[in-house]
């Protein structure tokens, strides 16, 4: 797994997710993992080339804070877009995504929310230390990432909302797959 980790940072090194690493870890959100479509869409255009015409949207940046409040994601989002003006931001604590977002369950960590979340090769986190050294979060590993590979998270399988983002993303980037 480790040279996935290491073909993984050595993709989004050299984009825009490296940009704003930094400037997110800067925030001291705890246990925070920027995840979703900014990581799948940068490894699979740089898979896929020009024959991939999905870009970053926006950067998911999920943390864990009981004792948070939506103030505090307006807070970092406010700051991040200040920063990078160009690039959008959805901030959101998921020890209290359940009480704004209905029909969803309560979460007990980032992971176990990221973990929730309708792809696998979405379902994937990345960030920097103190350190700056990167650290990763894949709970269904990277093959479908690095693969092209569409598969609902086992929560997702039978959810339509995960078919019809399927087929988005076949229309922007046809040579991905959906899984058998």
């Amino acid at each position: 797994m480790t040279n996935s980790y290491t073909r993984l940072q050595l993709i989004l090194a050299d984009s825009p997710v490296s940009e704003v690493l930094s400037a997110i870890a800067q925030l001291h959100l705890p246990n925070w993992w920027l995840a979703g479509g900014a990581v799948r869409n940068t490894v699979w255009r740089f898979l896929f080339s020009d024959n991939c015409t999905l870009f970053i949207k926006d950067f998911d940046i999920a943390f864990f804070d009981e004792a948070g409040n939506r103030d505090q994601e307006l807070a970092a989002k406010a700051y991040l877009t200040n920063l990078f003006p160009h690039h959008q931001f959805d901030v959101k604590n998921q020890a209290s995504f359940a009480r704004w977002r209905p029909g969803r369950r309560t979460y007990t960590s980032t992971e176990d929310g990221i973990q929730d979340w309708l792809h696998t090769a979405t379902a994937v986190g990345v960030r920097v230390d103190t350190q700056r050294q990167w650290e990763f979060f894949t709970p269904y590993g990277l093959d479908d990432l690095f693969i092209g590979i569409i598969r609902p998270t086992p929560a997702h399988i039978n959810n339509p909302d995960a078919h019809s983002k399927a087929a988005g993303f076949l229309s922007k980037c046809p040579d991905l797959k959906l899984a058998d």
